[in-house]
């Protein structure tokens, strides 16, 4: 694999998430994400408009001056949401009322503004489209998990209401993963929603610091290695 595109991958997933390190685009994630469906959603459109504003960034930036780049920037993210409302109101009409005021408000996605100007804008536009695909891929990964996890908490099902994305055939979908009468209310409310994200913060940051640990003592293992290694001669 290309080491740039594999770079792309690594940041966006994991070491520079724009959900778990940079912090952005928290209002939609945390307030639609009240179940795995909803998320995927959401997910999808954010992919989309990412996709088609970094290439568009990106094939237009020899023309722009630096005094406009910004409101272009907006001009261009906005058209792309447009197109991505537009086709959810079209191909899966009970998504985008489930999505509401949030679906039009990926506009003001700092994650979606940052990527521009920080990458899309100093880069080729087959970069800035796969820049855009995988940060778009690992917001949505975050978004889906999170919504998994409220789901279970809150109805102990997944793929609940999987028929306003994927159509009347999949009001099938629906899986029992914990049989509840009465599930966890905080769940669906906004405290548990920054409860369950705040959880996934510090499992990503336990993860990273665990790495951390493991490469530090094979570090320390092959510095002493050689030493070990003479004295063992030495005796003999």
């Amino acid at each position: 694999m290309n080491p740039e595109i594999r770079t792309l991958i690594e940041t966006a997933l994991w070491r520079n998430n724009p959900a778990l390190v940079q912090i952005l685009g928290l209002c939609p994630l945390l307030a639609v994400s009240h179940s795995l469906v909803n998320g995927l959603g959401l997910g999808l459109a954010t992919i989309f408009v990412l996709l088609l504003s970094n290439t568009l960034v990106s094939a237009t930036r020899r023309w722009l001056r630096p005094e406009i780049r910004i409101p272009v920037f907006v001009l261009v993210i906005a058209s792309a949401v447009t197109v991505a409302q537009s086709l959810v109101q079209a191909f899966a009409y009970p998504l985008y009322q489930s999505l509401g005021i949030y679906l039009p408000l990926i506009v003001t996605n700092c994650a979606i503004i940052a990527r521009a100007e920080a990458y899309a804008a100093n880069h080729p536009p087959h970069l800035a489209a796969l820049d855009g695909l995988f940060m778009g891929i690992g917001f949505t990964a975050v978004i889906v998990i999170l919504g998994a996890i409220r789901e279970i908490l809150a109805h102990g099902t997944l793929f609940s209401g999987a028929e306003m994305l994927f159509g009347a055939g999949a009001r099938y979908w629906e899986i029992r993963v914990v049989p509840l009468e009465n599930g966890i209310t905080l769940a669906t409310l906004p405290a548990g929603a920054f409860i369950c994200y705040g959880l996934l913060v510090a499992a990503k940051n336990a993860i990273d610091a665990l790495h951390t640990r493991k490469r530090k003592s094979v570090r320390v293992t092959r510095r002493k290695a050689p030493g070990t290694a003479h004295r063992r001669h030495d005796e003999n």
